[in-house]
């Protein structure tokens, strides 16, 4: 049938003419030539070359923050996790790949344990120094929540620790990874407002003690102090980030009801004034009282202004700089890379054995001059000299 001879004659010429048709795609092929990169490029390590990390505590915070820090990073690899929940460990185990776990007796076992590099603290703060300690006899870099821990005499045990130890010891003070906050120290360190000549920095949230994640914050046993332990550090540290210097003098007073039952064992809030050698202050404010939540910060310099609001959250920052010419807002990278980026800092320290862009000392720092907060506050607001 002429349909059929048709149909028949047209595959016939199709197989005929493939060999033809691949013949002139390789032909093709061989002319074509690589090309070298142009530029230089941040590739990750292999996944056998990265440092491996144990979790201590799978609460709140390690599984929606770090964690997803760890799956984005470049140096930087999960290998075990520590909880007081086998359940817990098994469940996130067979999430991420994690077959290593350890409860909170057992601990210090991590000693013998080779695929286990750094221990990244993820406790309540009262627990920061205890861990710590013990994952720095252990052998291990340890990077640990902020802040550092509950005094200063405990801050000191750990870097003494780190030292004997000779290891690695820093505090996870995200912001100074954060894209927004790197970007406006940046414009500031250019000159872009002028001279920095005043700083204001107010952080705070309404705490509820029915909420689990606030409840701790409550007990001084396991929050170390209050409000400002908490959020308030935060505007401490980044001003001191952004100004590049530490204060010679401070003063402060407490800011909320005292017959509030919230706060019978720590400070619900408090408002601070920071004096810098060179005659710049920051006035900051922390409160477990305030709503709605609140951070955002100020810097005043002679040309212009940048404010930032929010200034210091996982995922939502902002840069408006005020007064050099028209307002105008300041884009940067996601602030959810922060805590990949915290972890690559560290896990690159550990590796060469170098100190941390936020080491151990910086949180001593920041825990002396909490300390002489409450001492201002509890003689009436007098100038403390440092």
């Amino acid at each position: 049938m002429p349909d059929t001879d048709f149909t028949r004659r047209s595959l016939l010429a199709a197989g005929a003419l493939a060999p033809l048709a691949l013949g002139a795609t390789r032909a093709l092929g061989q002319q074509a030539h690589g090309t070298p990169l142009a530029g230089e490029f941040a590739l990750p390590d292999p996944p056998g070359q990265k440092m491996r990390w144990a979790i201590v505590g799978l609460g709140n915070f390690a599984v929606g923050e770090a964690i997803p820090g760890f799956i984005d990073s470049q140096h930087a690899r999960m290998t075990a996790f520590v909880s007081g929940s086998p359940a817990k460990q098994k469940d996130l185990g067979a999430r991420f790949g994690v077959s290593r776990f350890y409860d909170y007796m057992n601990f210090d076992s991590i000693a013998n344990d080779p695929e286990i590099d750094c221990v990244y603290i993820i406790l309540p703060v009262g627990l920061h120094a205890e861990y710590t300690i013990r994952a720095l006899k252990a052998g291990k870099h340890v990077l640990t929540e902020k802040p550092m821990a509950s005094t200063s005499a405990e801050c000191e045990a750990m870097i003494a620790a780190a030292r004997a130890a000779k290891r690695q010891l820093g505090v996870a003070y995200r912001i100074h990874f954060e894209p927004t906050n790197v970007r406006a120290k940046q414009l500031i360190d250019s000159g872009e407002i002028g001279d920095i000549r005043f700083v204001s920095a107010d952080h705070g949230f309404n705490a509820d003690p029915n909420y689990p994640p606030h409840k701790w914050r409550l007990e001084k046993a396991l929050a170390g102090g209050g409000s400002m332990f908490d959020i308030g550090i935060y505007g401490l540290n980044t001003s001191l980030m952004m100004l590049g210097q530490d204060p010679v003098a401070l003063s402060a007073n407490y800011i909320y009801p005292k017959d509030d039952p919230r706060f019978r064992e720590v400070e619900g809030g408090i408002e601070y004034r920071l004096r810098m050698a060179n005659g710049v202050s920051v006035a900051g404010s922390s409160s477990y009282s305030w709503s709605p939540y609140i951070s955002q910060q100020r810097y005043m310099g002679s040309k212009g202004s940048i404010f930032m609001k929010p200034a210091t959250t996982y995922d939502r920052n902002t840069i408006t700089v005020e007064g050099n010419g028209p307002n105008h807002e300041v884009g940067a990278a996601n602030p959810l890379t922060q805590f990949q980026r915290q972890l690559d800092a560290f896990s690159l320290a550990a590796r060469a054995n170098t100190p941390h862009k936020t080491p151990g000392e910086m949180g001593l720092r920041d825990i002396r001059l909490i300390e002489a907060m409450y001492k201002s506050a509890d003689n009436g607001g007098e100038v403390v000299k440092l």
